[in-house]
């Protein structure tokens, strides 16, 4: 059995803040693990202790308790550490150089030959959509720019494990495209991908497991798959000729209708979808759809930080 590339052990992080020194609990004992090959999403609203993790994870900040480890080695271990590329939510670079030589410096940090330095930068830059800017100087990117340069430098030491905090953060809709098939491909190349999303669509679409956390505590740690099972599955019923006494009891036990012109739609909870069909047909309506609906992942995510917020009242 393969051991985790990364593993978060009853994590805590507290901060003191503001002149009266109050006591910020930005991480509240979280415990996940990500496994060889997956690609790991990390969730959760502003001010839910992500970053603060992620940080955590890179050595950046001491836990207050709790233990991380990459690949069974603390995180401060120089070969763990060679084993990662890491891309921060707000990266800084120095904005006179060329995307080119800043992987050329970070090249050189890995250690890296320059002849495989050459071979990995051009490549690179082709791969996250840089090639035709590779001889423009940073300050003159846009910041969807700077998230693809910030991207060339996580990956110049050809890394097991990519972290990436917010990395489509700035991008359109086309830039976004391409930086997910750059992570998808991540998978099919053996890495392993840890990386955080306001943009839960392409959480949804791309990740294995994800984990959610909300003001520092865990929320959901499994397969999006198992998470997506947790959300309400209903039926959407379009239909001509319904009778009111049978739309009186549908909304009386929690259903909603709508009507438009001479049809009408019922949603009901799935279980009742079955029941709500044979008594249709029976009082003779005429039926257009029969539609099975089940929340995504946003629709789940907003529904569980709502009942967050009623918790915390």
């Amino acid at each position: 059995m393969t051991s985790p590339v990364l593993k978060v052990e009853e994590l805590k992080k507290t901060f003191k803040v503001g002149f009266a020194r109050k006591v910020v609990d930005a991480v509240r004992g979280i415990s996940f693990a990500v496994e060889p090959g997956e690609i790991f999403g990390f969730l959760g609203p502003n001010g839910a202790g992500k970053t603060t993790t992620i940080k955590t994870v890179m050595d950046l900040i001491r836990p207050t308790s709790g233990r991380v480890s990459l690949f069974g080695k603390p995180p401060g271990d120089m070969d763990a550490r060679l084993r990662v590329g890491y891309l921060p939510e707000q990266p800084y670079f120095y904005d006179y150089l060329k995307p080119s030589e800043l992987l050329e410096f970070f090249g050189k940090l890995y250690g890296i030959d320059s002849a495989e330095r050459k071979r990995r930068i051009d490549r690179l830059l082709d791969r996250v959509g840089l090639g035709h800017a590779k001889d423009r100087t940073l300050r003159r990117f846009s910041k969807g720019m700077l998230q693809r340069a910030g991207l060339a430098q996580a990956l110049i030491g050809n890394p097991d494990l990519v972290i990436l905090d917010e990395p489509l953060s700035g991008l359109d809709p086309i830039g976004r495209k391409e930086l997910k098939d750059v992570i998808s491909n991540l998978r099919t190349e053996g890495k392993t991908v840890f990386f955080s999303s306001h943009i839960l669509a392409d959480i949804e679409l791309l990740c294995d497991k994800i984990v959610i956390i909300d003001k520092g505590k865990l929320r959901f740690f499994g397969s999006t798959r198992d998470f997506l099972k947790t959300g309400r599955s209903e039926v959407e019923i379009v239909a001509a000729g319904v009778p009111e006494e049978l739309l009186a009891r549908v909304t009386s036990e929690g259903g909603a209708v709508d009507r438009f012109g001479n049809r009408t739609k019922i949603v009901v909870a799935g279980e009742r979808s079955h029941e709500l069909v044979k008594a249709l047909l029976a009082a003779g309506a005429d039926l257009d759809a029969v539609v099975p609906r089940t929340e995504g992942l946003e629709e789940l995510f907003v529904r569980m930080a709502g009942k967050s917020e009623e918790a915390a009242r």
